[in-house]
């Protein structure tokens, strides 16, 4: 069981999250434990305080690394994991993506940290951080959101989490394309027709044609994901009946 825990001074802000679809059910199956916690608790004032002034001067407050070292260490100490990814939400950190969520599902101890203020102290980068994550180029109030976006791509790779364990393996990103389009009932809505082929039962061809698509509209949405991506010969094929349309 994968064991998540989560360094914040809003925790109210996760429990409607954990509480509910596919992040309760995971929790449920045993598949993950929560676990989260208010880090102005490990502050070492009166106060409680867990930012201060920062040195030579500027805007804002800075999260002083007592807190953090004191909390971390914490929860290290009450895991059986021996290799705890310390995860810091950050702007400045790697851009975040399928493979990076691929690769925190095969950890047993996630550590997230959420700050707010200015920034960190950077010995908790230096000392406590194993990985810093951006959720992309732009600025929230506080590390929460990314954390939740985050343990959500994660938690859903997690064995028996969702129903159809093959769910996540066609998604968008994890196979470097992304997702073919999806049709139900009924094949024809107010003139709109489901293609012939996904009606056929030919189930070579209809995995043919959801190949194809997903080449076709990652090339049209994100062709940028297609420069370092290595097609098969097939694929190759169908890439060039795709942009021979576009001509």
């Amino acid at each position: 069981m994968m064991k998540i825990d989560v360094l914040t001074l809003f925790p109210e802000m996760f429990t409607g999250v954990f509480g509910q679809s596919i992040l309760q059910k995971a929790a449920e199956k045993s598949a993950v434990q929560y676990n989260v916690v208010n880090f102005r608790d490990y502050a070492d004032n009166k106060h409680n305080s867990v930012d201060d002034y920062p040195y030579g001067g500027g805007a804002g407050m800075v999260l002083k690394p007592q807190p953090i070292f004191d909390a971390v260490a914490t929860l290290k100490e009450n895991t059986d994991s021996k290799n705890t990814k310390v995860i810091l939400l950050c702007p400045q950190g790697e851009r975040y993506d399928q493979r990076k969520a691929e690769e925190l599902a095969r950890e047993d101890h996630l550590i997230f940290i959420c700050g707010h203020y200015e920034g960190y102290d950077e010995r908790i980068r230096e000392h406590v951080v194993t990985d810093e994550i951006s959720i992309g180029d732009y600025v929230l109030t506080g590390g929460e959101l990314g954390a939740m976006v985050v343990i959500d791509s994660v938690v859903r790779l997690l064995p028996e989490v969702l129903g159809n364990q093959e769910s996540h393996m066609k998604d968008s990103f994890s196979t470097g394309l992304l997702e073919h389009p999806h049709y139900t009932r009924p094949a024809d809505f107010r003139g709109m027709k489901v293609p012939d082929i996904l009606l056929s039962g030919n189930h070579k061809l209809i995995e043919e044609w959801r190949n194809k698509e997903a080449l076709r509209r990652t090339l049209l949405r994100r062709p940028d994901l297609l420069d370092n991506m290595e097609l098969t010969a097939e694929q190759e094929k169908w890439l060039q009946e795709v942009k021979k349309e576009y001509k």
